[in-house]
This record gives C-alpha cells, sequence and structure tokens, in this order.
C-alpha cells in the first residue's frame, strides 16, 4: 500500500544526493525524491552520476521527465534496477527546457499520453509508479483538466497522484515566477480526494510548516513539502513525531555534525567539494541564535578549494558558543 504522509518534493539544482542523504539523518520517515532526471539521460547518459543514491536514504523516489512511453518505460526499468522505491512521472514543470521538450508541465495538454506513459512505466517495473502535476496549464479549466489527467493515470494503473496546486503558465511567466504568482487553490485539491476516496492523492505547493501539513492531511493522504524543507531543513527533526506518531527523537547536533563530517570526507576523497554537501545546510539553524555566523562561515568559507571538514566544525562551534551565551 502506498503510504507517504510527508515528501520532500523533487526540485532541480536543490534535491541531489548530497541534499537526501542531509535531510535523511533528520527525518526518517519522509519520503525523498531525486532533481528530475530525462529519461534520455538515464538512458545514455552517465547513470552512477545522475542515478547514484546511498541507501540511507531510502525511501527514495527517482522523478523522470519525458513524453515517450516506450523510453520513460525503459529509464524506469534503470531506475527500478538502481535500487529506487518509487518512479514519478513530471507532468508539473513548467521550464523553458521542458517545453522544448513537450514534457513536464505541457503534458498536462494531453492527458491520454500521460495515461500511456504510465501503462508502459507500470509494465516495466514492480515499484510503484506516481505521477505529479499542476492543476492545469495557461487557459485550461482546472476542474475538467485536473480530473482528465487524474481519470487517466488511475486507469493506467498509477499508485498515486500528487498536485502542485497552482496552475502553470507556460508563456509570459518564468519557471521562478510559476513557483509563487499563480494563486495556491487547495480547495481543488480537496475535491480531488473526495471524488477520488480510495486512491492516494498528495498536495503541494507553498507549504510553509509541519503545522499546516498537518493540517492539510485532514483533506488528502499526503503533503509534500519543497523550499521551506530546504531553507529551514530544521523543521524536519519533528516530522515524524508530529506526522507519523513515532515517540520524538531529541536533535543532537552533534551527532548530525559527525555524520556529515564522515560523509564530506568521503565525498572530498572521491574528487568532490566541501561546499557540495554543506550548501544544502545552510537553513539548518534558521531562527536560532547563531544562525547567521553559521550561514555565513558555510557560505564564505565552505566553496574554497582545499576546504575540509573543519569549516563545518567552526561553523557548528559558533552556534553552540552564540546559543550558550544567549542562554546565559
Amino acid at each position: 500500500m502506498y503510504d507517504h504522509k510527508l515528501a520532500i518534493a523533487p526540485m532541480m539544482d536543490w534535491t541531489d544526493r548530497h541534499c537526501r542523504f542531509f535531510h535523511r539523518q533528520l527525518t526518517r520517515r519522509a519520503l525523498l525524491y531525486t532533481e528530475m532526471v530525462v529519461a534520455d539521460a538515464a538512458i545514455q547518459g552517465k547513470r552512477d552520476r545522475l542515478l547514484g543514491f546511498d541507501p540511507i536514504e531510502h525511501p527514495v523516489a527517482l522523478q523522470l521527465g519525458g513524453s515517450d512511453p516506450a523510453k520513460l518505460a525503459e529509464a524506469a526499468a534503470i531506475g527500478e534496477g538502481f535500487g529506487y522505491g518509487e518512479i514519478n512521472l513530471n507532468v508539473g514543470c513548467p521550464s523553458d527546457r521542458v517545453q522544448s521538450g513537450t514534457f513536464g508541465a505541457c503534458l498536462m495538454k494531453t492527458p491520454d499520453l500521460v495515461a500511456d506513459c504510465v501503462v508502459a512505466m507500470k509494465a516495466a517495473v514492480k515499484i510503484p509508479v506516481t505521477v505529479k502535476c499542476r492543476l492545469g496549464v495557461d487557459e485550461q479549466d482546472i476542474e475538467t483538466a485536473l480530473d482528465a489527467v487524474a481519470d487517466g493515470v488511475f486507469a493506467a494503473g498509477a499508485d498515486a497522484l500528487w498536485v502542485h496546486a497552482r496552475k502553470a503558465w507556460l508563456e509570459g511567466l518564468s519557471p521562478k515566477e510559476n513557483r509563487d504568482i499563480p494563486p495556491l487553490d487547495y480547495g481543488r485539491v480537496y475535491r480531488l480526494k473526495e471524488r477520488y476516496s480510495d486512491r492516494f492523492i498528495g498536495i503541494n505547493g507553498g507549504v510553509p510548516d509541519l503545522t499546516e501539513a498537518k493540517a492539510h492531511l485532514a483533506h488528502v493522504d499526503g503533503v509534500m513539502l519543497g523550499r521551506a524543507a530546504y531553507h529551514m531543513p530544521g523543521i524536519l527533526a519533528e516530522a515524524d513525531a508530529l506526522l507519523y506518531g513515532v515517540p520524538p527523537q531529541p536533535f543532537d547536533p552533534d551527532t548530525l555534525l559527525e555524520t556529515m563530517c564522515v560523509y564530506a570526507e568521503r565525498h572530498i576523497a572521491a574528487g568532490g567539494r566541501l561546499g557540495h554537501v554543506t550548501r544544502h545546510m545552510v537553513g539548518l539553524f534558521h531562527g536560532l541564535p547563531g544562525a547567521r555566523r553559521f550561514r555565513q562561515i558555510l557560505s564564505e568559507q565552505a566553496h574554497r578549494p582545499g576546504a575540509r571538514t573543519e569549516v563545518l566544525r567552526e561553523a557548528f562551534a559558533a552556534v553552540e558558543l552564540l546559543a550558550d551565551q544567549a542562554a546565559a
């Protein structure tokens, strides 16, 4: 049974393997998503770089972009072979790149093709196949557009539908503007869930914190956090207890520091840079004493050539020192 009350949204240039490893230290239950990987790249590209991940990231899903059922099926099978627990089809990204390839949010205009893609992917893998979409695009009526996609993908066997509760404007708005300007309409997603009471419907878009996430769960099956989880990752430390009802685990910065240092040193030894890891951590102590100094140290020092984990230790120490001074 597909049952994910909380997911971290797939975000281009953000939810890479280092981000996911870090987020997994804060929540054991949330479903983590990769950045969107184009099906052609998964088939023809450097798979270890594009698809590789640490087993600790589970549960983790691979999001694919594309509109060719055969290629998506092949890419899905490759993803299953890499060990992903779910394959998700992107039907919501409005970037110029996906528009030129006639996939992403463009697929809202061709629900029959989306259904064909799901059929092909389901036939190729044994793991869940899901879809992430928008309410509609451009001048579409969100009532009929969303129903058409939902009807098609569920008839095709999709295990879940995640809905970003905004339209996407393919002309006139940039991808960044499409994340904020089209108005949110959570009620439309709630109505879809009422129509599909026996299917998994998840909601995404503008959810600022776990309190609001929990409120959405009175109406839908799952909530997907995007920028809130990335810019304030510390909130994820409370997610398992608040949303899944497991006994709360005190946030232990010392344990987190040691885990991330070991991980970063391994990445550096393989030819990477400290900043590849720490760039996802700058918002960790958002709102707490010392957070500004923490961000400053990581932003200024972690990206320098030759930077090692001493930088990360210095940043954590600054937070602890300032926190102690504030409490005195």
